[in-house]
């Protein structure tokens, strides 16, 4: 399968990156293709199990627009998050960064399968959702 990468500078310490990500919920904000997410009990801790809906845009060249189960396969807080989205065979992993105090690197990994639509571009436009969601340091 193959395999993208990018990374992103966020304006904002990598505690408040890892208080966003870990409301499962807000997965369906950064996420592209995800239109609602329903976690279980666990939140953001390996071994959950969130029902998620995808946007459902038909395309004949569609982009990853996952439905099913997203299943959290590692979670080491606030640095890394692994996750499968089942019923895309995606696996992703996260890693954040602390370059400054109130900055972090998020690094996206991405793997899947071409045919979803899944391009160099799926983990840009990720991270791009994720920066515009968590600029707390953000200067004015």
């Amino acid at each position: 399968m193959p395999r993208v990468e990018a990374a992103r500078k966020l304006l904002a310490p990598r505690e408040d990156v890892w208080a966003f990500l870990a409301e499962p919920r807000h997965f369906a904000d950064w996420w592209p293709g995800i239109a609602a997410v329903e976690p279980d009990r666990r939140g953001l801790a390996a071994g959950a199990r969130w029902q998620i809906r995808g946007t459902n845009r038909p395309s004949f060249l569609r982009s990853p627009n996952p439905s099913g189960m997203l299943l959290v396969l590692a979670a080491a807080p606030p640095e890394r998050v692994v996750f499968q989205l089942t019923g895309e065979r995606i696996e992703a992993e996260l890693r954040l960064e602390a370059a400054a105090a109130d900055r972090t690197i998020a690094t996206l990994t991405v793997n899947g399968p071409w045919l979803i639509g899944l391009g160099r571009s799926f983990p840009h436009r990720a991270l791009n959702r994720l920066h515009a969601l968590v600029q707390t340091a953000a200067e004015v």
